[in-house]
């Protein structure tokens, strides 16, 4: 708590980059809701001291990102998502420090709003990556009943831990095999960071995909990757990472502040705005 409200905080190392406290303060001035959200540069070996201290520095939750959420998840008390999925991105003070993941209703609630009734029917999906963002997926994916889940990763290993960590519905395959997988998929998402500013383009033959497809990326800036942009040349549905990103800050701030707030097209575009600025010197 602070003198002027309720306080939370995103932690992770580094931090400069993250647009969380825009959406945050935002949301708590439209509300007027007296408080505040920062940032908090935290390297791994202060993790657990600092969230064991949220309290005494003053918190009442956290949000955290890379490389934190795993370790999240060890020093809290996860719920049974946070826990299935193996990280948390959420913190929050209940007598005890809690934790859970709303990766996964961010990636949901993004399609759900852009492309209403995706997942009727929806038997095939292909997601790109094998990391902590693509078990959200997954587990998403898996929790609305798409029955055949393809996983394709450089790492073959790791597209068989998801397997085995979700069941036989998930199928690993071979990164080299990944555009073979998408003639029926119905749902492309890219989890990995290609086609991210600064790294090499995603690698993919968006014209195999069927007509009805929707396509679905985690990278938000640039806001349109070229994988979107090939999807839109097609005339695809298509799903930016900027949605998820909005969408998974909805439960955080309702369990710090007690407010369920709204995405709004006037959020989105302070959001777009502030992507469409050059960015600041120093480390991202």
């Amino acid at each position: 708590m602070t003198a002027s409200g309720r306080a939370a905080c995103v932690v992770g190392w580094p931090i400069e980059h993250s647009r969380s406290p825009l959406i945050h303060n935002y949301w708590l001035k439209h509300y007027h809701i007296p408080g505040e959200y920062r940032r908090e540069a935290v390297p791994p070996e202060q993790f657990r001291a600092f969230v064991q201290s949220l309290q005494a520095r003053g918190y009442v939750g956290a949000n955290v990102t890379v490389p934190h959420k795993e370790a999240a998840l060890a020093w809290s008390q996860p719920d049974d998502r946070a826990r299935a999925v193996g990280a948390a991105n959420t913190l929050w003070l209940d007598g005890v420090l809690r934790s859970t993941n709303t990766d996964v209703e961010g990636f949901l609630d993004n399609l759900d709003a852009g492309a209403p009734g995706w997942d009727r029917g929806l038997r095939n999906a292909v997601v790109l990556g094998a990391g902590g963002a693509a078990r959200a997926v997954v587990y998403g994916l898996l929790e609305r009943g798409v029955e055949r889940v393809v996983v394709a990763n450089r790492t073959q290993q790791r597209a068989e831990a998801l397997r085995e960590r979700f069941g036989a519905r998930v199928h690993p395959v071979h990164w080299e095999t990944r555009n073979a997988a998408l003639d029926d998929a119905a749902l492309l998402v890219n989890t990995t960071t290609l086609g991210m500013a600064g790294q090499r383009d995603l690698a993919v033959e968006i014209d195999r995909l069927p007509g009805h497809a929707l396509v679905a990326e985690l990278v938000y800036a640039p806001l349109v990757t070229p994988l979107l942009a090939a999807a839109r040349a097609r005339r695809l549905c298509t799903a930016d990472g900027l949605g998820m990103l909005l969408h998974q800050a909805v439960r955080g701030f309702l369990l710090w502040f007690g407010q369920k707030p709204e995405v709004t097209p006037e959020l989105r575009a302070l959001l777009e705005a502030d992507l469409a600025l050059p960015p600041a010197s120093g480390p991202e």
